[in-house]
C-alpha cells in the first residue's frame, strides 16, 4: 500500500506518495485522496522534510476509549462515545517540537491512532464509512494534566500549540485497526502499549456516529483514544508514537522560551 506524506519542497509544501518504504517521493498536484496526480517531480527522503501529512479543519477525538486508560483516570466506561475537539493550529509533523507551555508542570503524552478522512462524510452508515478513510496515522494528543484536573474541560488542556504531533505519513487502506500494536516510547523506554481490539467502540461506528451530526471534511482527522499510562514529558525527551504496519512518529520536547 502507498503512503501519502506532505513534505517541505523546494516550492514550498507539496503532497506526494511513498510507494516502498524507504524509497523515493512522488510529488503530486494535490492530496491523493483528493485525486491528485503526479508533478513529475521525484525526491529522496532526505532532501526534503516531512510535514503534518494533511491539513485537517478540526480533530475530533474519543476519551476514554480504553478500558484501562478510564480506569487510571478514575472514570466509568462510557456507554456512548465522549467526544472532544482540539483546533487545527495544534498540529506539528514528524520532528517538530512539542513545546511544554510555562503555564503547566505536567504535560503528558497521549499515544493513538488516527483515521484522516478522504471523503466528504455527512451522516453515513457504519458499513459505509470505512469508503470515506484516506488511512490511518500516528497521533500524540498531548495533554496540559494539571490543567485538566483543576478545570475539568479539554479545551486549554490539550488545545495549546504543538499538542497535536501527526504523521509520519498516512498508511492507505484497508488496515485492521483490531490488530495494530499502538505503543509510547520516550527516550527509548515504552510508557504505553495498546491494541486495537481493546477500544471500548468500533472505529468506524465511530465514524458514522460523527457524521451523523458534524460534517466530516477531507484532511480531518478522528482520533481513537489512547491506553493507560500517560506520564510527563520533560525538556530534552524525544516521544516517539509507533503503530505496527503503519509507522513511527517522534517529536522532541522544549520547554516554553
Amino acid at each position: 500500500m502507498a503512503k501519502f506524506v506532505r513534505v517541505q519542497g523546494p516550492r514550498g509544501p507539496q503532497y506526494g506518495r511513498i510507494t516502498t518504504l524507504g524509497g523515493p517521493i512522488e510529488a503530486l498536484t494535490h492530496a491523493a485522496w483528493l485525486g491528485g496526480q503526479p508533478t513529475g517531480e521525484v525526491y529522496e527522503v532526505g532532501q526534503v522534510r516531512l510535514l503534518a501529512p494533511c491539513e485537517p479543519t478540526k480533530i475530533i477525538c474519543i476519551a476514554h476509549n480504553f478500558p484501562d486508560h478510564a480506569r487510571e483516570r478514575k472514570k466509568p466506561l462510557p456507554k456512548t462515545p465522549l467526544l472532544f475537539l482540539k483546533p487545527p493550529s495544534s498540529v506539528i509533523g514528524p520532528a517538530e517540537a512539542i513545546v511544554r507551555p510555562r503555564a503547566s508542570k505536567h504535560v503528558q503524552h497521549e499515544s493513538e491512532l488516527a483515521i484522516v478522512i478522504g471523503r466528504r462524510c455527512h451522516r453515513v452508515t457504519a458499513p459505509y464509512a470505512r469508503a470515506f478513510g484516506a488511512g490511518v496515522t500516528c497521533f500524540n494528543d498531548v495533554t496540559a494534566r494539571d490543567i485538566q484536573d483543576e478545570e475539568g474541560y479539554f479545551s486549554r488542556c490539550k488545545g495549546f500549540d504543538t499538542f497535536s504531533p501527526v504523521g509520519p505519513w498516512i498508511e492507505e487502506g484497508p488496515v485492521d485497526i483490531a490488530a495494530l500494536s499502538i505503543r509510547c516510547r520516550v527516550n527509548g523506554q515504552v510508557r504505553q502499549s495498546g491494541v486495537g481490539k481493546d477500544m471500548i467502540f468500533d472505529p468506524w461506528e465511530l465514524v458514522a456516529y460523527v457524521s451523523s451530526f458534524m460534517t466530516l471534511n477531507p484532511g480531518d482527522l478522528v482520533t481513537l483514544g489512547t491506553s493507560a499510562g500517560s506520564a510527563d514529558l520533560d525538556d530534552g525527551d524525544v516521544c516517539e508514537i509507533e503503530i505496527d504496519g503503519v509507522g513511527s512518529l517522534k517529536n522532541p520536547v522544549v520547554d516554553e522560551a
